[in-house]
């Protein structure tokens, strides 16, 4: 009997999670840049325009053997995500240790707490009328489960199985955006608006890409001078190998209180072909110059003017991510 209720409970928490992911904010809200801040909404008629609208959704699952599952899940959904108006960019995130990509040593110097989510589907739309117009239709339905409730709570069921717990999504504006025109792969089996893989709920998945991602608490009222300090940026991301995408995710609704402690309220997203691609741009000349280590900053730092403090509350946290069932628009993110 306890066992029972325990079910009903979950099954009750995981559809009102699922319920939370079709409501969307509705306006523009600013997030504070973290919990422990009690300050007034800073003004944001100075912050840039939304080039893009990006929803995601944080998952935590079981165990190892559960993720295998809970990627073949995803892979044998029904969906045809890449055929809808406004859709630009899809993958799903599996979590990358720190120490796996910069060793222990740089693991340490990075700090900060790791996401408490293993997985995360991302979606990059054209804007958010697009996203709504795909929430609110058919298509949604049919990816979640389908389109009646018996198809929707065999969905539910089978997600007791692979989750701790109900998903919990956030949303973002993407502003900053900048993308390379998609390469032709032709391992990359599309069929229907969805990818075409083996998936035997054993093996996890090869990766498809690879994400760094910087995660900012920007203090209130500094919201645009943090985004006027990323657009003045020397960066020539768009030249080096191995490069996808950039955005600058600006978080769509309040931070106080996310269910997965996820407090900050910007993100930079850079997608690389693989993590090789990523180490090779961190180790250039380009990575020193968007950085303030190039020539510029060391000329900056030998000036008497005295620096402005940064506009975040404390230093950002860095997460690595591999990406799984890569679907892009022919025009790329």
């Amino acid at each position: 009997e306890d066992r029972r209720r325990r079910m009903v409970r979950w099954l009750t928490t995981l559809f009102f999670g699922v319920a939370a992911a079709l409501r969307a904010p509705t306006s523009r809200v600013v997030p504070r840049a973290t919990t422990t801040v009690e300050a007034a909404e800073a003004a944001t008629s100075g912050v840039l325009p939304a080039e893009r609208y990006i929803a995601s959704n944080r998952f935590e699952t079981r165990n190892d053997e559960a993720a295998a599952k809970f990627e073949a899940r995803w892979a044998t959904r029904k969906s045809r995500l890449a055929d809808l108006d406004g859709f630009r960019y899809f993958t799903l995130l599996r979590q990358v240790p720190l120490e796996d990509v910069v060793g222990e040593r740089g693991a340490q110097a990075m700090g900060g707490s790791k996401p408490k989510y293993d997985y995360m589907s991302f979606t990059i739309w054209q804007d958010k009328e697009n996203f709504d117009a795909w929430r609110k239709g058919d298509a949604f339905k049919e990816a979640h489960g389908g389109t009646s409730i018996g198809a929707f709570l065999n969905a539910m069921v089978s997600s007791i199985r692979v989750l701790k717990g109900a998903p919990s999504p956030a949303f973002y504006e993407g502003i900053l955006h900048l993308a390379a025109p998609p390469a032709s792969d032709p391992t990359k089996v599309v069929e229907n608006g969805w990818r075409v893989v083996d998936a035997d709920g054993v093996s996890l998945l090869p990766a498809d890409c690879f994400v760094a991602a910087n995660r900012f608490a920007v203090r209130p009222g500094a919201e645009e001078a943090f985004e006027e300090r990323w657009s003045q940026r020397d960066s020539n991301l768009a030249d080096l190998p191995g490069f996808k995408s950039f955005t600058m995710l600006r978080r769509d609704g309040a931070t106080k209180n996310d269910p997965m402690g996820d407090d900050f309220n910007y993100m930079s997203f850079t997608v690389w072909a693989d993590k090789a691609s990523f180490l090779n741009w961190r180790n250039s000349q380009s990575f020193k110059d968007a950085h303030g280590g190039g020539k510029q900053a060391k000329a900056d730092d030998d000036a008497p003017a005295k620096k402005a403090p940064p506009p975040w509350i404390r230093p950002p946290t860095v997460a690595f991510w591999e990406g799984i069932l890569e679907l892009s628009s022919a025009q790329g993110a």
